[in-house]
């Protein structure tokens, strides 16, 4: 597997950003802005959520499987022709 440009706009991508230079070394960049309390508790008020939608969208199905099936009407085989 080699490293590089593929094709010609990945070469040409190659060419006019080969000479940049990015400066980011800064003491406070590997510093996080978000409080990790924080994400976790947004991550779990998301994931609370989506888990709620799951059991209203299995019981909404449920509740439609069993419309449905009531409403059905079966008739023998034999005077189905």
């Amino acid at each position: 597997m080699a490293i590089g440009a593929r094709d010609y706009i990945d070469k040409l991508l190659v060419e006019k950003y080969a000479q940049e230079k990015v400066d980011n070394h800064e003491d406070n960049a590997l510093q996080s802005r978000v409080s990790a309390d924080d994400m976790m508790s947004a991550m779990n008020t998301t994931a609370s959520s989506y888990r709620s939608m799951l059991q209203l969208q299995n019981r909404l199905t449920m509740i439609c499987y069993g419309v449905v099936a009531k409403s059905a009407r079966y008739t023998p085989l034999d005077d189905a022709v």
